[in-house]
């Protein structure tokens, strides 16, 4: 029986002590087999059974933060790879994959870029998706009429970013916390950028980044190590050996706060507020997640949303995260709120976060978080899609390869001293970055 069909069985007041006593009795961990292949190519695998499916993941470090002066280089190489490569057009491929079930996707972030498959394991059918996907990957072929209505779209995007308040605030955001950092231009460029970019650097960027040594291969499903093996060489068959690039900077330190406000004409006005917060691999990771559970990131019973929201009714939404990355992540607060309120708004969240840096939670409060997280752990898993993105951030990010298996109890190791500790040294309020965008009415 299925997770999903267990849970309809019980009512949704025992959902978090189901939970809680399914992950720790019943759910096992997958076990995470690892290996180099001659060229240098890592490889991740989790053999699973019970589905005849097959998930792909083939991961580069290509990202925005790779994209120098050209902003947007990465995106737009990202999205340009499935339509066209060796002898077929986007019809063709998308035809290929069609005829033997398979479902193709890219991506790219700040830190990465990624291809998926997801396959029946039938050998006929999946040989035809591999060999699909090899192809994609190592010979693309960036049709120069393919470039100009891919490149237009980008700039469309953009100016549709340009004309919403939330995104222009998340834009300015992250400027202001990262300045000249490769963190700092969102992942889609920027007008300017984006329409100098040619063909010709979308197949350089390729060259240099789309490469044995600077990617990963994870494959999650319903095959043997054997069949793995061949899946990874055959996936990376044909792309260069080529290294791992150098690793990215640290951001830059600020002096101290800034606020920026932007006028728009709407009747809300987007906040954000914060500083550069923690890296995945960060020592402090589980303090900070854990603590911030509590301060911002569980919904309706955290602190900033039941003094911002419940106590006030300034915004139906209120919260603090951080965002791990590869490098310093920000961690982030963030609201909105009529035009008139959004300064008294935005300092009783400060004052909650503030509060929390010198108090941190109570123990009723921690132990409610760590039983929320660890009881949610099992969902993070229960698909194979799921799981092989969660291998993925193991292998790309070069977490422990029982990063899995400890998570839980060192979720539950987390003491109040640990959190105040942790948040005092990574939230410096001092230097604090504000952003907001409203103020003027529709």
């Amino acid at each position: 029986m299925s997770v999903n069909s267990i849970l309809r069985m019980f009512p949704s007041a025992w959902l978090g002590v189901f939970l809680l006593a399914f992950s720790a009795s019943v759910f096992a961990v997958p076990d995470i087999q690892h290996w180099t292949t001659a060229r240098g190519g890592r490889v991740y695998f989790v053999a699973t059974d019970g589905l005849p499916l097959v998930d792909v993941r083939v991961v580069f470090d290509a990202g925005s933060a790779r994209d120098g002066d050209k902003f947007g280089l990465a995106n737009l190489t990202s999205g340009m790879l499935d339509t066209g490569a060796g002898d077929w057009n986007a019809d063709a491929i998308a035809q290929r994959l069609e005829n033997v079930g398979a479902l193709l996707g890219a991506g790219a972030g700040r830190d990465s870029a990624y291809v998926t498959l997801r396959s029946l394991t039938h050998p006929d059918k999946l040989a035809v998706a591999l060999e699909t996907v090899h192809i994609v990957l190592a010979h693309p072929r960036f049709e120069p009429r393919d470039f100009e209505r891919e490149k237009n779209r980008a700039l469309m995007a953009i100016k549709q970013q340009g004309e919403d308040p939330g995104e222009i605030a998340e834009i300015a955001f992250m400027k202001a916390l990262y300045g000249d950092h490769p963190y700092a231009h969102p992942t889609e460029g920027l007008k300017d950028t984006v329409e100098k970019l040619t063909r010709e650097d979308l197949v350089e960027f390729h060259k240099k980044t789309y490469t044995v040594k600077n990617g990963i291969v994870v494959i999650v499903g319903d095959v043997q190590r054997a069949d793995a093996e061949r899946m990874a060489n055959e996936l990376l068959a044909e792309l260069p050996d080529g290294e791992a690039l150098s690793a990215l900077p640290e951001p830059p330190a600020k002096s101290g706060p800034e606020t920026v406000k932007t006028a728009y004409p709407s009747e809300q006005t987007h906040v954000y507020a914060g500083v550069p917060g923690m890296r995945i691999n960060d020592p402090d990771y589980f303090p900070l997640y854990v603590g911030n559970h509590t301060l911002g990131g569980s919904g309706l019973v955290s602190r900033i949303m039941e003094e911002v929201r419940e106590k006030r009714g300034f915004a139906y939404n209120a919260y603090s995260y951080f965002i791990p990355m590869r490098v310093t992540g920000p961690f982030e607060i963030g609201l909105q709120t009529k035009n008139n309120q959004a300064q008294e708004a935005l300092q009783v969240a400060l004052k909650t976060v503030q509060d929390f840096i010198e108090n941190g939670p109570t123990e009723k409060e921690l132990e409610a978080s760590k039983k929320n997280i660890i009881g949610g752990f099992v969902l993070r898993l229960d698909s194979n899609q799921k799981l092989t993105a969660e291998v993925a951030s193991i292998g790309f990010f070069n977490r422990p390869l029982d990063y899995l298996n400890t998570f839980t109890s060192k979720v539950q190791a987390v003491t109040r001293d640990d959190v105040k500790r942790a948040f005092k040294a990574r939230v410096d309020m001092s230097k604090l970055q504000t952003i907001l965008v409203g103020g003027e009415a529709k």
